[in-house]
């Protein structure tokens, strides 16, 4: 396993981080700690969850993922994993978190309270990199970096990052950093895959210049990349089967966004190269990730020890020009697969 430094951060870490949003709903605790066993075996040692996991985000579970993380961080040396979590961002008509009633933001309080709980869940007196979950335009950044600078200053946290931004609200939130002199925006958490390469459009050029990391997670384009979605029929307990069929119009249209034709199209097209490599789909998928220079370490899940496997198997292998001229290939063939 390779470590790379977080932006211009301390924070050496893994070039895998370990996604944790299924722990405490679709995977139990006793898989969570077999699969968190495994990973730090594998020389993973960066960890990233947030507030409102496990997903689907639902009242009935809510915080269990930093709780189940944070008992099992007490079977280990605090200092030997680095701990990256979230603070939601303000409710809207998209989406509505299931804690403070609802009424999430980056303000003043919102940070405070939130940091304090996922202190206490996590059972450890401060977080490596503290991410707001997605941003408020609406509402501005000079509050929200004050507070998260105050934090810094205090020791409960280290140093802080930004996920689901765009590329105004980057430089925004760095512009106003520069101009407060406070902490800034280590990393930024996007969605990032061989389906949805939006992030080399104007963000990879704004984390070159700006010593900023990415931090990809759905690499696997959230399973589509495994091609267990291209048979026929689709697999029943499968995450965006199932929310093709749920009750909430969000879990819907972000069913249709990961599944559709060119999503579909393009994970049959990638089957003769993995074939070609001797890899499989997952592992292409994650590799190609791994191998932008902007990226310090990508983030993969797994609901089973064996899923887990799968995905790092060969992964320290690297796509020589030929083979990424061929996926880019496919990618014009297919823009923009979600959007």
């Amino acid at each position: 396993m390779n470590h790379n430094r977080i932006g211009r951060t301390s924070l050496s870490v893994s070039d895998i981080c370990l996604g944790t949003m299924t722990v405490g709903s679709s995977c139990d605790e006793r898989t969570s700690f077999e699969i968190m066993d495994y990973a730090v075996e594998q020389g993973i040692d960066f960890f990233d969850t947030a507030e409102i996991y496990p997903v689907p985000p639902e009242e009935k579970w809510v915080h269990r993922t930093e709780e189940i993380v944070g008992k099992w961080l007490k079977t280990r040396k605090r200092e030997s994993i680095t701990i990256a979590t979230k603070v939601a961002g303000a409710g809207g008509a998209w989406f509505t978190p299931p804690i403070r009633s609802g009424k999430t933001g980056l303000d003043r309080r919102n940070i405070k309270t939130a940091v304090e709980g996922s202190l206490r869940r996590l059972q450890t007196d401060y977080i490596d990199l503290y991410q707001t979950h997605w941003p408020d335009h609406d509402f501005g950044y000079e509050e929200t970096l004050t507070v998260l600078d105050e934090l810094v200053q205090e020791g409960k946290i280290r140093f802080i990052g930004s996920s689901n931004e765009n590329a105004w609200g980057t430089m925004k939130a760095q512009a106003t950093a520069e101009r407060l002199g406070t902490a800034r925006y280590e990393s930024i958490q996007n969605n990032f895959s061989i389906l949805n390469r939006r992030f080399e459009d104007e963000l990879a050029n704004i984390c070159r210049r700006e010593q900023t990391s990415l931090l990809p997670y759905s690499p696997l384009g959230g399973g589509v990349l495994t091609g267990k979605y291209n048979v026929d029929p689709q697999p029943e307990n499968a995450r965006f089967t199932q929310y093709a069929k749920g009750a909430g119009e969000r879990q819907r249209q972000m069913a249709k966004r990961f599944l559709n034709e060119k999503s579909l199209s393009t994970t049959e097209a990638l089957k003769p190269i993995a074939a070609d490599l001797g890899l499989s789909l997952a592992t292409l998928a994650l590799i190609w990730s791994k191998q932008h220079d902007y990226v310090a370490s990508t983030i993969v899940g797994a609901n089973t020890v064996e899923q887990l496997q799968e995905s790092l198997q060969d992964s320290d292998r690297t796509l020589d020009a030929d083979t990424l001229a061929r996926i880019d290939a496919i990618s014009a063939q297919y823009p923009y697969p979600m959007g």
